[in-house]
């Protein structure tokens, strides 16, 4: 069951605003005063049924709060625009149990295009240990994969961990995309408004970073409270709906198996686009609420709900 099925039993724990981006179409190159391009990984998906419907530059229209602004760019990310870089992030705190879904991680890893560069981490003390660094040899990073340490992994927040990766990961003209296997609790803040979830949004909006979870249970008595769950459940939905990717939960447990999940998220990689538009600047840097729509039947756009807009010059 992943995130958005879930969201209508247990989101109403915690309001989170949503919004969307938007853009007029218009061939020309030249930049309006007083406005600044902006680019952020825009997912297609189908509403209903397994085919998605191909969008073409003139079917996206952007709003940047009640104004449509210029779309300058829809670039299909295949073929020489494929190039992606992933990380996969394990917990870890979870509970050593996971490993009996670490067959349906290598398949998903060993699925991945040529043109996917996988790099594989382990969340603990607020920081990400790398154990394997960027590679297009998936078998060399299916390998990199050990079970979590568990309660030896102590108190930490996985959103800090994120955001000291974010801070140290290389910009480029590729994606950037991260898979979390997590249990979504904070041991440093937990439950609504996390700070540490919040600046952690902001430093993946600003670098284009999507985020995508897999919950996964903690380890020891603590990890199996319903509050601690539900809280760390929401916290993750929000972290990869205001960036763009997808939460996935199966109840309030460690999932059976990764792999429908998994699937879900091959695809989604198949169907992204690079969104170019005209975003109206201020005198300072500053997130701004973005609402993105097409008239394209069955097609659904999925991106950040805010984007960062630098200064006007």
């Amino acid at each position: 069951m992943n995130k958005r099925r879930l969201s209508g039993l247990i989101l109403f724990l915690l309001p989170v605003g949503i919004g969307w981006g938007a853009a007029l179409q218009s061939s020309s190159k030249i930049t309006p005063v007083g406005t600044v391009p902006v680019s952020m990984v825009v997912s297609v998906e189908a509403k209903h049924g397994g085919e998605v419907p191909t969008i073409a530059r003139e079917d996206v229209r952007v709003y940047q709060g009640k104004d449509r602004v210029q779309v300058t760019s829809w670039v299909p990310l295949q073929g020489d625009e494929a190039e992606l870089e992933l990380y996969v992030l394990i917990d870890d705190s979870a509970d050593t149990r996971i490993g009996l879904q670490f067959d349906d991680l290598r398949q998903f890893m060993n699925a991945q295009p040529a043109t996917t560069s996988i790099a594989v981490g382990y969340m603990h003390f607020e920081t990400v240990e790398i154990v394997q660094k960027f590679t297009k040899d998936h078998s060399q990073a299916m390998k990199a994969l050990r079970l979590p340490t568990g309660a030896a992994a102590g108190i930490g927040s996985p959103y800090l961990s994120v955001e000291e990766l974010i801070k140290h990961w290389p910009e480029g003209p590729w994606r950037r995309e991260i898979l979390m296997v997590t249990s979504g609790i904070d041991e440093l803040q937990g439950g609504p408004n996390d700070a540490f979830l919040l600046r952690a949004i902001e430093h993946a909006q600003q670098a284009g970073i999507l985020i995508h979870a897999i919950y996964a249970s903690t380890a020891g008595h603590f990890g199996h409270s319903f509050w601690r769950i539900t809280w760390g459940q929401n916290n993750l939905a929000q972290f990869a709906d205001e960036t763009g990717g997808e939460a996935y939960f199966q109840n309030l447990q460690t999932p059976i198996a990764f792999s429908p999940f998994l699937e879900q998220i091959t695809d989604r990689l198949k169907h992204q686009y690079r969104l170019t538009f005209l975003a109206k600047a201020e005198l300072k840097a500053t997130y701004q609420r973005v609402k993105l729509e097409t008239e394209v039947p069955n097609a659904d756009l999925v991106a950040a709900d805010r984007v960062y807009v630098p200064a006007a010059k």
